[in-house]
């Protein structure tokens, strides 16, 4: 039987196509570990499996199964950069650490291809994204984007759309203009993800599903994971949580909010060619952004919604329907095979939360719908950092992510608001 996520709602098309996946075991009974992580999406799993093959005794739980939570369940576009423009991150940090933040990225695509081909994991890998604009201002922002990309930092991929080429390559006339981007694309996440517990269990990390963390707590210079039916005590603990923080750990949870997404997936596309010929990725200008794109069997894969809330709508399916018509008018009537909902980490600033919350524990959240590449990465970089082979992540741990304002009983409210009235700008 397809398996049902009990912390998001709807079986996703991920779930449904993914075939037979092995299950892992609970923890049963107490432990210890040189490093202990909490959470086993694409960052959890990345620094178990990089720590256990530099011979790291590493112990790995998550509270549900593999892929529940975001990892498994997002719109598998890898993107380019960090969520953050470098325009944006540029003028705030400046040249040198913006472009070293750029060149983290690009490593962090090249390793997920890298990492899928050498262990034979096929995450269905197509090429190809545009960016485009739901309103007609602001053409100049996009030419000057792809130039800037080319002259400043190196990456010759971009190239701008204008109206026509905007409406052929997307196969709609919704869109205005925008840029395509040849040197990423977009993948199947719970098949990377499935193939990644195999690749870590393979290599000596000891990871366990259906295992909740209830509790941290410090106690003889180690840090203390308490669960259902045992203690883990580690030298070093990673938590990796992301958006299902709760409240295990309050420094994160005051900088990481959880906000819910939802993404349909049509029948087969047969009877429209003209819907995204090339296969490519397709992200708008929308603050709540809706993003598509084509699976390899030809479904159309769609996400966003209209006001982002902790809670999930009744009918997921109809919600998506609407929106697809909207780009897609002779796609009214599609039929929607799957829908299915989740929720994101975001920050305050759209930046990564990379940061020692107490001694010994670091928190990696917050990607901010930027996270395929990122948080693939994070888990590396932090093993790297571990071994004491690298400092990369000291780039993310130097960024200043403010936590939101309200504090725990206003945050949602608040966020609510602001979402509400972004959602309401997207609209003229």
């Amino acid at each position: 039987m397809t398996w049902q996520s009990p912390i998001a709602p709807g079986i996703s098309w991920y779930e449904a196509s993914v075939g037979e996946r092995p299950e892992y075991p609970a923890l049963d009974g107490s432990t210890s570990a040189d490093v202990a992580i909490i959470g086993g999406g694409f960052t959890g799993l990345q620094a178990a499996f990089n720590l256990a093959r530099l011979g790291v005794s590493v112990v790995l739980i998550e509270g549900g199964r593999f892929g529940d939570g975001a990892s498994g369940r997002n719109g598998g576009q890898l993107g380019t950069g960090q969520r953050a423009s470098p325009a944006e991150l540029e003028a705030e940090l400046g040249f040198e650490r913006s472009k070293a933040l750029f060149e983290m990225a690009e490593n962090a695509k090249h390793y997920l291809l890298d990492f899928a081909e050498q262990h034979d994991i096929d995450i269905e890998y197509l090429p190809g994204q545009l960016n485009v604009s739901h309103k007609r201002g602001g053409e100049s922002d996009y030419r000057h984007e792809a130039e800037t990309m080319a002259a400043r930092y190196g990456y010759p991929h971009i190239s701008f759309m204008d109206r026509e080429e905007t409406h052929e390559r997307v196969g709609s006339t919704r869109y205005h203009f925008g840029v395509r981007d040849t040197g990423t694309g977009h993948i199947h996440p719970l098949k990377l993800l499935v193939g990644l517990a195999r690749v870590a269990a393979a290599s000596g990390a000891r990871i366990h599903e259906m295992t909740p963390a209830s509790a941290i707590r410090q106690a003889g210079g180690k840090t203390v994971i308490d669960t259902p039916k045992g203690t883990i005590t580690a030298d070093r603990v990673l938590i990796a949580t992301n958006a299902y923080i709760g409240n295990l750990e309050p420094v994160t949870a005051a900088h990481v909010m959880p906000i819910r997404s939802f993404i349909g997936a049509t029948a087969p596309l047969d009877r429209f060619p003209q819907v995204l010929p090339g296969s490519e990725a397709v992200a708008d200008s929308r603050f709540v952004v809706r993003y598509f794109r084509k699976s390899r069997d030809g479904r159309l894969l769609f996400g966003g919604r209209e006001a982002y809330t902790a809670d999930s709508p009744r009918d997921i399916s109809s919600h998506i329907r609407r929106q697809i018509a909207e780009i897609y008018p002779d796609l009214g009537d599609i039929e929607i095979t799957h829908g299915w909902g989740g929720s994101v980490g975001i920050t305050l600033p759209r930046k990564p939360f990379a940061r020692d919350v107490l001694p010994g524990v670091t928190s990696l959240a917050g990607y901010s719908g930027h996270g395929v590449m990122l948080s693939n990465y994070s888990g590396k970089m932090y093993a790297d950092m571990v071994a004491g082979n690298a400092r990369e992540l000291d780039l993310l741990k130097e960024l200043k992510i403010p936590p939101f304002p309200g504090g725990a009983s206003l945050r949602k409210p608040l966020l609510f608001l602001a979402l509400t009235w972004y959602a309401l700008r997207d609209r003229f």
